[in-house]
């Protein structure tokens, strides 16, 4: 049985050739012409492409990035345990806003990105253990069919508590591959992901445009010969958690 966010989504490749270990890698931070856009854009696997709303080139990114065959996702800006709010962008969900307040600017966010079939979060270490913030964000993707990605900036995230009673499909990240912009560390990184692949069936990473942009995207593109001899390259939505009843 398919769920709302794989409805309508083709394989990444005709299921008899795919390895039973499966690979997803995010790209967050689209939406604001970063460098590394169009490196990312053009790597020769499936991505799911995380779009932030209302910049400069948001509608734009997400419009490539489905003319490519990459997924689309709504990287919602939240608000973080450290960090300025202005770090987060317009319309960013934060813990102090109201339910009708938090509703309406999640709501605007996901009709300003097009082809949108789930949602993560940018930053939001604060709002992703708040109950009450959380809550609504899962209502809103039960009623529009959206899945939902963890990022997993916080091991208190409660997205995954709330999602599931909810019967809406989630993942969750493992393993940031530039938390830190360097070029030996994004190596690093990777190592650590081939290495995952040998633990998991299904191994999830994010990645970013913007200042690593440009190396993690060549990262990526060196490491994927050796991946793909072990697992195939997949979207976000062919990962999901289906929940149990």
């Amino acid at each position: 049985m398919q769920t709302g966010a794989e409805a309508g989504l083709k394989p990444a490749q005709p299921v008899t050739e795919m390895s039973a270990k499966r690979v997803a890698i995010v790209i967050d931070d689209f939406g604001n012409n970063m460098d590394g856009t169009k490196e990312m854009m053009n790597l020769p696997i499936p991505l799911t492409v995380a779009v932030m709303p209302f910049l400069p080139s948001s509608k734009q990114d997400a419009q490539l990035a489905h003319e490519k065959g990459h997924e689309v996702i709504l990287h919602l800006p939240m608000e973080p345990v450290r960090g300025k709010k202005s770090w987060l962008g317009p319309g960013a969900i934060t813990t102090d806003l109201s339910n009708d307040e938090i509703h309406k600017r999640i709501v605007a966010a996901i009709d300003d990105i097009p082809y949108v079939i789930g949602i993560n979060n940018h930053m939001g270490s604060k709002a992703t253990a708040d109950e009450r913030v959380m809550k609504i964000l899962v209502d809103i993707c039960k009623e529009r069919n959206l899945m939902l990605l963890d990022s997993r900036t916080t091991p208190k995230s409660v997205i995954g508590k709330l999602a599931g009673p909810q019967g809406v499909p989630f993942s969750e990240n493992q393993l940031f591959f530039d938390d830190l912009y360097t070029y030996s560390h994004i190596s690093k990184q990777m190592t650590r992901f081939k290495k995952l692949i040998h633990e998991r069936e299904t191994v999830i990473a994010i990645g970013h445009v913007g200042p690593p942009g440009k190396k993690t995207a060549q990262v990526i593109k060196e490491a994927i010969p050796a991946i793909q001899k072990e697992a195939t390259f997949v979207t976000i939505s062919q990962t999901i958690k289906r929940p149990t009843n």
